[in-house]
């Protein structure tokens, strides 16, 4: 059966990165970053960018998914309710594959170390240190199995998901 895997966690905890990784050692795979569709100038969160972003997120998905060329696809994203999670999958052709959620968490200060150093590179802003450890406890709350990456690589935790998961 093919394999959809859905990434979420806060933000800094590796998502991308371990996506990226899971993608590289699947065959015939897809990688779907969900902040791509959230890349905007300015960064507006209003009820009408959320519904483009998640019409985005759905239609470009349900492609990977409903084209024979894949057999696995991986989809990261922050997704800190499980009615966001819900949401997306209500909306895609998903019979034809085994469904994937998985939770990365890790501990408070490997968070805000990853953070810190996103924010030295450039990479983020400082406010969103507080955000995502606000975040962190919430995915504990959603039901998924989750992976602590704390002390993982990205190649490690793309090991883990996969044995994980098959």
């Amino acid at each position: 059966m093919k394999s959809f895997f859905l990434l979420c966690g806060p933000m800094g905890v590796g998502k991308s990165t371990v996506g990226r990784a899971l993608r590289d050692r699947l065959e015939n795979c897809a990688f779907l970053d969900g902040d791509w569709c959230w890349d905007m100038h300015p960064f507006r969160v209003t009820p009408v960018t959320r519904r483009v972003v998640l019409d985005n997120i759905c239609h470009s998905l349900d492609n990977f998914l409903t084209c024979g060329a894949f057999e696995n696809v991986v989809f990261c994203w922050v997704m800190p309710q499980r009615e966001i999670l819900d949401g997306i999958l209500a909306r895609l052709h998903t019979q034809m594959w085994q469904t994937l959620p998985l939770a990365l968490v890790c501990t408070r200060t490997a968070l805000e170390e990853r953070l810190r150093r996103d924010i030295a590179a450039g990479v983020r802003a400082e406010d969103v240190v507080a955000r995502a450890v606000a975040y962190l406890p919430r995915y504990a709350e959603m039901g998924l199995p989750t992976l602590d990456v704390s002390r993982l690589s990205a190649a490690e935790a793309a090991e883990q998901i996969e044995r994980m998961c098959r």
